[in-house]
Order: C-alpha cells, then sequence, then structure tokens
C-alpha cells in the first residue's frame, strides 16, 4: 500500500535533516550514513520528485483537508532543505580549487596543459548511474598475481589508441572486509580515461580469510604490475598516482608512505613500488588510534583486532600499519579529501593527517573539507563529485607535470 501524502513528505523531511545536520556517530553511525549519503547527493532529483508529487497530489485532491494542508507545509521545508543541501554541495567548486590554490599556488592551472571546466555538467547528471561510456574501453579480470579473483584488476583506457599515457592505481574500500574493483572511483576513473589517463581498479584479499598485512602487499603486487605491463596498455610506468576511498584511502595513503619497503614486498622485494601522487578520499589514517580520538580507539577494538589483523600482532603492527605514523619527509605530492559530515571515519583523523604531512613532507599537501559531505560521497556522479573529480585532475596533471620536469629546469 502506498504511504499517504503527508507520510511520504514526512519521510522527505527526515531525510533533508538527516543530511543537514547529521547526528553524532555511534551507535547510529551506518543508518545515518546511508540516509545522509544518497540524500545529499541525490537532492536535485528529491527536490523534484517532491515537487512532482506535491504538485499531483494538490491538482487531484486540492487543499481542502487540514491532512492535505500539512503535507504542502512538510513539502515546503523538505523543498527548503534539497536546496540548502544543492546550494552547499556546489561549495565544492571553491572547496577544491581554494584547496589546490593553497597548496600548488596561484598559477598551478598555468602549467596545465589543458584544464577542465568547472561548470556543473547537469546533463550528465540526469542519471547518476548510468554506466555507459562509449568513449572509455575496459580490460576486464586481469591477473596481477596467482591467488584468483581477489588478484584480478580492470584496465580503463581511452577507445583511441594511446602512449605514455598517466597512470591512475583505484583501491576500492569496505572496511577491508567486503568490497571488489567495480564498486568504487568509478566517476573519477572515466572522467580520466575520457582525458587520455590509463586507470587501474584492483581487488584484494579480504578479512577475515586473508589477515593483515595481505591487503597492502597486494596493492604492491598490483603496482609492480602495473609498472611492467601498463605500458601495452598505453601507460606510462613513470608516473603513477594512486588513490582510494575510506579503507581504500587508507591503502592508497599507506603505498605512497612505505615506497619499496622490503617488509611489505615480500618474495618481490627489488620491484619499484613508488608513486608519484596520492590522493586519498575519506581515509582511515589512525589505524593504532594513537591520537586516542574515542571512534578511532572504536574502530581498533571492534574491527580491526577482531578482524583485520591476527591475534598475535600487536602494537608496532598497527602503527605500523597507520598514515598517520608513517608520514616522512619523502611523501609524494598529497590531496587529501574528507567531508565534514562524514558519520564513519571523523574529519578530526584527516586533519591530524594532513597537519603532520604538512609539518614533515617535503612536497605539497592540498586538502580539501567538503562541507556537508558524507562519508562516499563520489561513488556516482553527483554535483559535489563532478567538482572533486575535476579538482583532482587538476592535482594530478600538475603533479605530473612536476614530475616529468627535469630538476635543473625547477631550480632555475
Amino acid at each position: 500500500m502506498k504511504p499517504d501524502f503527508v507520510t511520504r513528505r514526512a519521510a522527505q523531511l527526515g531525510l533533508s535533516a538527516l543530511a543537514l545536520r547529521p547526528p553524532k556517530p555511534r551507535p547510529t553511525s551506518i543508518p545515518v550514513f546511508f540516509a545522509g549519503w544518497l540524500t545529499g547527493e541525490l537532492a536535485p532529483h528529491l527536490l523534484a520528485l517532491t515537487a512532482a508529487d506535491t504538485v499531483q497530489h494538490v491538482a487531484r485532491h486540492g487543499l481542502r483537508r487540514r491532512s492535505d494542508r500539512a503535507g504542502l507545509a512538510l513539502a515546503a521545508l523538505s523543498a527548503a532543505g534539497f536546496a540548502s543541501l544543492i546550494a552547499t554541495s556546489q561549495k565544492a567548486r571553491i572547496e577544491v580549487e581554494s584547496a589546490l590554490v593553497e597548496a600548488l599556488g596561484e598559477d598551478y592551472a598555468a602549467q596545465l596543459a589543458n584544464p577542465s571546466d568547472f561548470s556543473t555538467p547537469w546533463g550528465r547528471l540526469l542519471m547518476p548511474f548510468r554506466i555507459h561510456e562509449p568513449d572509455v574501453v575496459r580490460d576486464r579480470n586481469v591477473a596481477y598475481a596467482p591467488g584468483g579473483k581477489r588478484f584480478l584488476l580492470d584496465v580503463y583506457r581511452p577507445r583511441e589508441t594511446v602512449r605514455d599515457a598517466p597512470v591512475l592505481l583505484q583501491i576500492h574500500g569496505g572496511a577491508w572486509t567486503i568490497g571488489n574493483k567495480e564498486q568504487q572511483g568509478l566517476p573519477l576513473m572515466r572522467h580520466l580515461a575520457r582525458r587520455g589517463w590509463v586507470c587501474v581498479a584492483i581487488n584484494y584479499p579480504l578479512s577475515p580469510a586473508s589477515r593483515w598485512p595481505a591487503h597492502i602487499v597486494a596493492a604492491k603486487q598490483a603496482l609492480a604490475w602495473i609498472r611492467e605491463h601498463i605500458a601495452e596498455y598505453g601507460g606510462d610506468p613513470r608516473f603513477v598516482a594512486v588513490t582510494g576511498g575510506s579503507a581504500g584511502g587508507h591503502l592508497a595513503a599507506l603505498l605512497a608512505l612505505t615506497q619499496n619497503d622490503p617488509a611489505l614486498q615480500p618474495g618481490f622485494e627489488e620491484a619499484d613500488t613508488s608513486v608519484q601522487a596520492c590522493v586519498p578520499h575519506y581515509g582511515v589514517y589512525d589505524i593504532a588510534a594513537s591520537t586516542g580520538e574515542e571512534e578511532s580507539r572504536y574502530r581498533l577494538e571492534s574491527l580491526m583486532a577482531r578482524r583485520v589483523f591476527a591475534p598475535e600482532h600487536r602494537l608496532d603492527d598497527y602503527l605500523a600499519a597507520s598514515p598517520l605514523d608513517r608520514v616522512a619527509e619523502d611523501a609524494p605530492p598529497f590531496f587529501v579529501i574528507h567531508g565534514k559530515h562524514d558519520s564513519l571515519v571523523p574529519v578530526a583523523e584527516a586533519r591530524e593527517f594532513v597537519a603532520r604531512l604538512r609539518a614533515k613532507s617535503a612536497h605539497p599537501v592540498a586538502y580539501a573539507e567538503l562541507a556537508g559531505a558524507q562519508h562516499a560521497f563520489d561513488v556516482f556522479p553527483s554535483i559535489r563529485s563532478t567538482h572533486v573529480v575535476r579538482g583532482v585532475e587538476h592535482f594530478l596533471d600538475w603533479a605530473r607535470a612536476q614530475a616529468l620536469t627535469p630538476v635543473s629546469e625547477k631550480n632555475s
């Protein structure tokens, strides 16, 4: 039975309220995340749905009954909430650009060969779950190491033949226990592939069947495969950037901070596992809970110690797995992105990671803190994720220009 008009409007008002002001995490963090995430990123669609449903109901029934008038008032409040969410999403354009200017300098865009336009592509956003991309070829299920489906990768590349294209490695999230290469990072990879990049999305072993450090070892195996084979797909092994969200953001950051670490490269110690840039989205950085944050301690006790790490692991193992505690001077350029409303990984964790990176790293560290953004805001195309994707492209293009510029020119 279809819910009545007042119930539908009340439900939408509740969703907009959750997205605008999510309650504090735990014990409601997961349902709050799902409600706030979908509402925030689909606000234009929900606004249109609210308007269409309200107009249809009023046309059929008028405003004679008290329930009709109450429903109309709730619809007006919901519409105002969705409009506010849309306006906040549009701020991502300024937030991303400000982060890049602050870290790279006001003239950074002059170093970009063909920067993307930052205008909102409303046509693409009408159908955010469309997967057809005629300009992009996807090579599926390529094995990068022995071990079955958890050691497969997909390559996204332009349909037209390319040579020496920059490369992006995408690592999916899912609390180190779920997820696969088809589920995350797609808007970014498709956009970059249309712009001439070669992108690689990987699976990796999941817990509890596989315990730490199997996840990061697999990511390094994939990176070693890229260095050896990506030229066959048109990629340039001299420039590889890494990205990922949530647990994938953790693995991306750790990969960038443990370049060529033989302890994490068993049997392939001589492989080059360096990366030239890193862009973690809403990543987990405090694995050892060394900051003392309540949420970090809860994650350590409820997830990491029980499902991801083996019982015999000690504090040193957690510290070695924590990007927050692996920051070093030779870290590559970073662009850290996090939402202020993240219900699963508190934004305070990203702030501390950025502060430590900026204190030690010899390379620029850009940081965009996105107003109104929940966890996983970039999983499908939205107003916010579109602006972030283009900002990431600009950052990576800048990093590539820097990496390929001779030292003599940099010092001149």
